[in-house]
């Protein structure tokens, strides 16, 4: 890739990646030999941006032991023909392709794409099991779970043009009849919403106690547009939410994805890379708020990368996790790092 910005599009909306920005990052890596298993990470080849194995890679061989990885969801290499309910199966496809190239070896020690989250439209109600049968055969053993962008606000500049579902979603017949589909076949839901609509998801675990669903990102906290400078408002409403959803014994969360354009940290603005101190501050009131909800049995941390690389580095995100993770007993921090992803994705390392 360039050292250049990139230019956000339609098709991404997330910040540019400066490869020369990012290699101003100078730390030494902490706790190196501790296992890490990432639960959320993408690989796509689009216009300007190629983020395939040999640069996930790049990525991963930067100091800390990642032993496996999940990928999920993000329209890369759907199918060009056929019933368009089908065509995402492509992406299966085409991930567990890269899974066996990292199962063979060749390419080290970490299990890339060792669980895979893929996407099939829930609206279809029960005729959506018949694409849930053909990601589970394209998986090769891998297929875990979907997911079904739900991200929805009544500023509609926040939304990348990309996913664009209705309002209320989660409440739709259609999509609730898909839903009851997950559960049998033991697939989880993953869900990436804004902070407003953690409540709805709530309401929907409450309503399928036997599908596991993990909350993307810590629920997505939104920082720019209409709520650009309300931070203690948007962390009461956030907060108010997680400790509702964490109520639900099958309801999980994942710690990350809070570098994008979205969350407005800014990050991106400063002269260099933030330091992994500088994250891990940052973080504290929404990762130990989560933490302290949900106990680590049901905390994940994610890297959310290529997305998050506009704000930080691969080895920095992890540098950070483990300084957030500093007051944790071995047993909570193996769960953080590795155990409730090996638990949660059925991975067998």
């Amino acid at each position: 890739m360039s050292d250049a910005p990139r230019k956000p599009t339609a098709q991404t909306s997330y910040l540019p990646v400066r490869e020369d920005w990012l290699a101003k990052w100078n730390e030494e890596i902490l706790e190196p030999d501790l296992p890490i298993v990432d639960p959320h990470h993408h690989l796509w080849d689009r216009p300007e941006w190629r983020y395939l194995l040999d640069e996930f890679l790049a990525d991963i061989n930067t100091g800390h032991n990642v032993i496996a990885t999940v990928f999920v969801q993000c329209r890369s290499m759907h199918r060009a023909s056929g019933p368009e309910a089908m065509k995402p199966v492509g992406e299966t496809e085409f991930v567990n392709g890269i899974a066996a190239m990292s199962a063979s070896g060749r390419y080290g020690a970490c299990k890339v794409a060792a669980g895979i989250v893929g996407h099939a439209d829930l609206t279809l109600g029960a005729a959506v099991e018949e694409v849930l049968h053909a990601h589970i055969a394209a998986g090769g053993g891998r297929f875990r779970g979907i997911r079904h962008i739900l991200t929805w606000d009544e500023d509609r500049s926040l939304l990348n043009p990309a996913y664009t579902p209705p309002k209320d979603l989660m409440q739709s017949t259609g999509f609730r009849e898909g839903f009851a589909r997950l559960a049998p076949l033991d697939l989880s839901f993953e869900a990436w919403l804004f902070h407003p609509q953690i409540l709805e998801l709530a309401e929907l675990a409450s309503a399928f106690p036997d599908t596991k669903i993990v909350l993307n990102h810590v629920g997505g906290p939104i920082g720019i547009g209409a709520y650009a400078g309300k931070r203690d408002e948007v962390f009461e409403v956030w907060e108010k939410g997680i400790r509702t959803l964490a109520e639900r014994p099958n309801a999980y969360v994942k710690l990350g994805g809070i570098g994008m354009r979205v969350n407005g940290f800014g990050f991106e603005q400063a002269p260099g890379p933030p330091s992994s101190q500088k994250l891990a501050d940052t973080w504290k009131p929404w990762i130990q708020t989560c933490i302290e909800a949900f106990g680590a049995d049901r905390c994940m941390f994610e890297s959310n990368f290529p997305v998050d690389k506009g704000s930080y580095g691969y080895a920095a995100y992890w540098n950070a996790c483990k300084r957030l993770a500093s007051g944790a007993s071995e047993a909570e921090k193996t769960d953080l790092f590795s155990g409730t992803a090996k638990r949660f994705y059925r991975l067998e390392l």
